[in-house]
């Protein structure tokens, strides 16, 4: 059963059938109301006893169907978990739904919510009889997951990528207009991603005026939309004098090639958060670029295993605006560097994160204070 067949029922059944199997055979799951009653809005009373055991432990199932953003968390979730210890204080909440992002989770840990989803992430913690699970399963969500509206924009494609990195370089405060026109975006697109934005709690306004916004969680959240590596979108080389020979080539590169290049990944962190050293040297390359002919001016060869450095192209003149010179050789802008990471394979996420944490300390040297010292659009 895919995600966009689940129903409330089939949601419930299934979060219950994991549940019984992460506490093992010894545990009982009774519900005090069937699955049909598990709907939108609606909730389910499961008991949660162990043999030999004479107390038992008591669940209000909470199904969401669509999902759990922020906002639902904040709105709706802790207002019911208020009540709820009001009424009794050992009853523990819990959300089951089809995926949850790793913002959503850490804001019901943070608050005490327990949560399942179907792709492997599990919080749950009961009191009495003293049960703590954690699991941790997908960081993206399912394709075919349902939404709470068909016509909610998300943060995948390269449109959304272009407007999370200019709200993660530019401080605010600023307007969906001045986003639009530094972007190069439609209004309509933009006002509908901040939007999301806001239900996902990355962005505050303050009436039409965006007044902060979240650019670590931001960057963590596109970064579970999209997948660094994807199929047709690099092309694995050699470089036979060393990584060291192919940086100094780079580096003469004239300078109308130069603006069409910008090294990421692995090599473009360790610049600023040396976690450690090897791994492929990456290089974004603009689509105007004949890829063939860079890789002899970089005396690259072709190979079909063990290449030690890939050429990605850039799907949005985004990825090669504001890069930073490292060396004289063009790196891609921190924002960049920390996305590319994080939605990379291996260590790279960790080596993302150690990039974030670089930028949180040093914010006001990659940082640009107003949406007015921007060009009109990104570099073409």
């Amino acid at each position: 059963m895919t995600a966009t067949e689940l129903t409330h029922e089939s949601l419930f059944d299934q979060g219950m059938a994991r549940l019984a199997e992460l506490l093992g055979p010894s545990w009982q799951l009774t519900p005090r109301t069937d699955g049909k009653n598990a709907r939108p809005g609606g909730d389910a009373l499961v008991n949660v006893h162990a043999e030999g055991e004479g107390s038992y432990g008591q669940l209000l199932v909470d199904v969401k169907l669509a999902g759990v953003s922020p906002r639902t968390v904040k709105e709706v979730l802790l207002a019911k978990l208020d009540l709820l210890r009001q009424l009794n204080h050992y009853t523990t909440l819990l959300v089951i739904t089809p995926w949850l992002s790793r913002q959503s989770q850490k804001l019901l840990r943070s608050h005490g919510i327990s949560y399942l989803d179907l792709m492997g992430n599990v919080s749950l913690r009961v009191p009495r009889p003293a049960i703590v699970i954690h699991t941790e399963g997908a960081a993206r969500a399912p394709q075919d997951m349902p939404r709470q509206s068909p016509s909610r924009t998300t943060l995948a494609g390269p449109k959304a990528g272009r407007l999370v990195r200019l709200l993660t370089d530019v401080r605010p405060p600023y307007r969906a207009g001045e986003l639009a026109r530094a972007s190069g975006l439609s209004l309509g697109y933009v006002s509908r991603l901040l939007d999301t934005l806001e239900d996902q709690l990355l962005i505050r306004r303050d009436g039409r005026v965006i007044t902060s916004v979240d650019w670590p969680d931001l960057l963590r959240a596109r970064a579970e939309k999209e997948t660094l590596l994807r199929k047709g979108s690099y092309s694995g080389l050699l470089a036979p004098n060393g990584i060291a020979a192919l940086i100094r080539r780079i580096r003469e590169l004239p300078a109308s090639r130069l603006a069409d290049v910008a090294v990421t990944g692995t090599h473009a962190a360790h610049t600023v958060a040396p976690l450690s050293a090897g791994g492929q040297f990456m290089l974004y390359v603009s689509p105007r670029v004949d890829e063939d002919d860079l890789a002899d001016d970089l005396g690259l060869l072709p190979v079909h295993e063990n290449a030690d450095t890939l050429l990605l192209t850039a799907r949005d003149p985004s990825v090669l605006a504001r890069t930073r010179l490292v060396g004289q050789v063009p790196h891609v802008a921190l924002s960049q560097t920390a996305l590319d990471c994080l939605a990379g394979p291996g260590r790279m996420p960790a080596e993302g994160e150690a990039v974030i944490e670089y930028m949180k300390g040093h914010q006001d040297h990659w940082q640009i204070s107003g949406i007015h010292d921007l060009p009109v659009h990104p570099r073409n």
